[in-house]
């Protein structure tokens, strides 16, 4: 919503009602809850080394594996 300037200075000057202040903690509430949700989701989505799962027999696999070394 959008109020005039003299209105909002009036209600800054006297304060909300019971059942304004109780929207707008609702309204805060809801905001916050999205907030959170949000940066949860961006966590889980950034968080390096957790986006591919090594398959079965993985590490059998890579233990076989034998380099040369270059210093022979």
């Amino acid at each position: 919503m959008v109020y005039t300037l003299s209105y909002q200075i009036y209600k800054y000057e006297h304060g909300l009602s019971a059942a304004e202040q109780r929207a707008a903690d609702v309204r805060s509430g809801e905001a916050a809850a999205a907030l959170r949700d949000l940066r949860l989701r961006l966590g889980r989505a950034c968080r390096p080394g957790r986006r591919v799962r090594p398959a079965r027999g993985a590490d059998a696999m890579t233990a076989s594996v034998r380099v040369p070394s270059s210093a022979r």
